[in-house]
């Protein structure tokens, strides 16, 4: 499994019209690949900036070129990103995940 990270910065008073924007857009887009097994958003927020993770998990580099194209570590972006984002980072970065276990979501339950 591979897991596939980029991250991205609005300003922050954009920071709730982005994740719907990624919610509706982005999600579907990754989630429509064979190979994706799941999409997580991460957002935190710093003074004035949102700084956003999406973090895709992947069966294999194959997988995640089917939706990033030959070159994995190029960054995708739609064209409505021009709306929100304060820059565009080329990359992006990939990790295999090589231990931990999943667990539940709330783990009082």
């Amino acid at each position: 499994m591979i897991v596939r990270m980029w991250h991205g910065r609005t300003a922050a008073h954009r920071a709730d019209d982005y994740l719907a924007f990624l919610e509706a857009r982005a999600i579907p887009d990754y989630r429509r690949i064979d190979g994706n097994a799941g999409v997580w958003l991460l957002r935190r927020i710093e003074g004035d900036i949102a700084h956003f993770i999406t973090m895709t998990h992947w069966t294999s580099r194959e997988a995640i070129a089917a939706f990033a194209g030959d070159d994995i570590a190029v960054a995708k972006y739609y064209p409505e990103d021009r709306d929100f984002l304060l820059e565009f980072e080329p990359t992006v970065v990939h990790y295999e995940i090589c231990g931990g276990e999943p667990g539940p979501l709330n783990p009082r339950a």
